[in-house]
């Protein structure tokens, strides 16, 4: 098996805690001690078997993670090896047996009605390429080890969805009903017997501005929506983070209030830490400037000194990228990357590169955006009780050894 740590396994065991603190990466320390725990690795859950195992890693039958070294340079990120996270079990396949005759119900319109996929599919189709992130993407690097799992950069992917834009939807319906404030879908999955709904309802609402892109998707990278990304219908937010688009939707609801399931009302909050989530703190909702490299990766041994790639990738969440800047010294200097491939538009993600010479030594590279409306990547995480939200650079930097 291939060695999974975004910091090389000799390295990490051959540090301290205190050695990465020196570095400003501590991190790094909590990400390597979980990822070690995902050795030997476990098999993937029937539900993604189709997906390469040798490109995830897993840390629960619901938690799949992309490896850092299989994003590669490509744009679009495989589905095969897209990063996975069910809050519940995924629905039963015979969902997919028929999947024209899924439907979902659309209130907070002039005329509410439930619309089947093969309706859906009569009232227009576009296609968009998003960055598709969990909020907890690199909850790994917070040294106040926040439950949930310790992603390192991998729960993220960009990709390609079609379908039927949900403003078109809401046209053939009559327009909204007056005071819709919120967007809000739900999800499809059976929920266990014995407990409120609202406990464990996947249900989550946005400002309503977010209906201007959003989709209900029954395609990704080309093909028919598989049951491990929410198929056989899917709400996609554009820009948004990942909890907010919702898997086999069922219901999208326009409305003056949140969602009142839990999911909503207390999880997924930028809560301080120290305190207990509640209604009244941030959501979780657009994600920011972000970026990280992608290689030279330290996962086979020291690197021979001499001129190197470095590349990675950068988005702004519902903005643009407007450009990169790379540091091989940890942050003390900068130089400008070029951004490479095709720009799929203000949602998905950008590669960047830049050659760069290393001597011999430890050399600590890292990665700074800045997006088209002038916001640069933070330095430092938002500490938060969640783990929720990291985009610093500081934490996502990769630490070589150069021989």
């Amino acid at each position: 098996m291939k060695d999974s740590m975004t910091l090389p396994r000799r390295h990490m065991l051959a540090g301290s805690a205190a050695a990465l603190s020196a570095l400003g990466l501590a991190g790094w320390a909590g990400t390597a001690r979980a990822q070690q725990a995902t050795s030997p690795a476990k098999p993937l859950p029937a539900y993604a078997g189709w997906k390469s195992p040798d490109a995830l890693i897993v840390h629960s039958s619901s938690t799949l993670e992309t490896r850092r070294s299989a994003f590669g340079t490509s744009v679009i990120t495989p589905s095969s090896q897209l990063y996975v996270r069910n809050n519940l079990p995924a629905p039963d396949a015979a969902i997919l047996d028929n999947r024209d005759a899924w439907s979902v119900a659309i209130e907070g319109v002039k005329n509410p009605r439930s619309l089947t996929l093969a309706e859906l599919r009569t009232l227009g189709v576009e296609t968009v390429a998003t960055v598709l992130q969990c909020s907890g993407n690199g909850r790994g690097f917070f040294p106040s080890k926040p439950s949930g799992t310790p992603w390192s950069v991998g729960a993220a992917g960009c990709v390609v969805w079609s379908g039927v834009p949900l403003r078109n939807v809401v046209a053939a319906l009559g327009g909204l009903a007056d005071g819709a404030a919120y967007l809000t879908g739900t999800g499809g999955e059976k929920l266990p017997e014995g407990v409120d709904p609202l406990s464990v309802l996947v249900e989550r609402s946005v400002p309503v501005k977010a209906l201007d892109d959003a989709l209900l998707a029954w395609e990704m990278n080309g093909e028919p929506l598989s049951l491990a990304h929410g198929g056989p219908l899917r709400l996609v937010v554009p820009g948004y983070q990942g909890v907010n688009n919702i898997k086999y939707v069922k219901r999208v609801a326009f409305a003056s209030a949140q969602s009142q399931a839990r999911i909503m009302s207390h999880g997924y909050r930028m809560s301080p830490p120290g305190s207990k989530a509640s209604p009244d703190q941030p959501s979780v909702w657009e994600m920011g400037v972000k970026s990280w490299i992608n290689g030279p990766l330290p996962d086979k041994g020291p690197l021979k000194a001499g001129q190197v790639q470095v590349h990675g990738v950068a988005f702004g969440g519902t903005r643009g990228i407007k450009g990169v800047e790379v540091s091989a010294d940890g942050g003390k200097t900068w130089q400008a990357a070029k951004l490479i491939g095709p720009d799929l538009g203000p949602f998905a993600w950008r590669q960047f590169a830049l050659p760069v010479r290393l001597e011999a030594g430890t050399q600590v590279l890292a990665s700074r955006a800045t997006d088209t409306a002038g916001n640069v990547q933070a330095e430092q995480r938002e500490e938060n009780l969640g783990g929720y939200n990291n985009a610093s650079w500081r934490d996502h930097a990769v630490t070589l050894t150069v021989a």
